[in-house]
């Protein structure tokens, strides 16, 4: 083998490699949150659905999706009938910021919360004490686990499944019993940054006038589908969304796991 022939297997390498490093794993959990109002009466198809990661997420790859990056998405569909209530919209995020660079990806929806829900789960759950710092208060996640700050655990029930760190937690994803959002999925069993949602978060909190009619992990691989249970959809500026990467763009077609 010549030198130059050697010279182009080692770029082409490198290439591989820089792609790999900013890849997003599938079962790596984005919690995020939406930036502006999404409304059924307004929304149309094709327009653009943006939400910011809430927590900084590190990644297999030793790199970080730092919290305030974008995932963009777009409206996939609205269906908004005067006669025909209750209003849908389909969406799917697409992209999301790692480094500066917008990584294609494929979500599915594990759990959805309303901005009450998100505002309690940062507060104590014993009420604000002046006495003690923010970083050493105890709190309660959007499904029930306990977090204990200042180098405590995070725990669900007696199982400690996690730990608190800097913005949210790092927990390990389960599954939830009767419901169908599972555990770890494509082999991705390390600890997940799941913000103020708890280990085993799944389906809606807090928004009682809505229904999750597809999560995205089957066919239509990737598209979420929300409902209204009477009249118009709201989905307000700043609702949680617990997110879990099932692939890429490039493989939209072939991806079918669970959520």
């Amino acid at each position: 083998m010549n030198w130059l022939m050697l010279l182009i297997l080692l770029a082409g390498s490198s290439i591989v490699v820089a792609q790999d490093q900013t890849s997003v794993l599938s079962g790596t959990v984005l919690p995020v949150t939406l930036t502006k109002t999404l409304h059924s009466a307004e929304a149309k198809p094709g327009d653009i659905v943006i939400a910011k990661v809430a927590q900084d997420v590190p990644l297999a790859s030793g790199q970080v999706i730092r919290a305030g990056s974008k995932v963009t998405g777009h409206v996939v569909k609205v269906f908004q009938d005067r006669h025909q209530l209750p209003a849908k919209i389909a969406m799917a995020f697409d992209s999301v910021e790692v480094s500066g660079k917008n990584v294609p990806i494929v979500t599915d929806l594990r759990a959805l919360a309303g901005f009450v829900e998100v505002e309690q789960a940062q507060i104590p759950a014993s009420g604000p004490d002046k006495g003690t710092p923010a970083d050493a208060w105890t709190t309660v996640q959007i499904g029930g686990d306990v977090v204990y700050r200042g180098g405590g655990p995070v725990v669900r029930g007696t199982e400690t499944v996690g730990k608190p760190v800097n913005g949210g937690v790092l927990s390990r994803v389960v599954a939830h019993p009767g419901m169908k959002c599972r555990g770890a999925t494509e082999g991705n069993s390390r600890e997940q940054a799941l913000w103020v949602f708890s280990s085993d978060a799944c389906g809606l909190y807090g928004l009682d006038d809505l229904e999750i009619v597809h999560a995205g992990r089957t066919e239509p691989v990737g598209e979420i589908v929300l409902s209204s249970k009477k009249g118009s959809l709201n989905l307000a500026g700043g609702t949680g969304l617990l997110l879990r990467v099932n692939g890429s763009l490039i493989d939209r077609t072939s991806a079918n796991v669970n959520h």
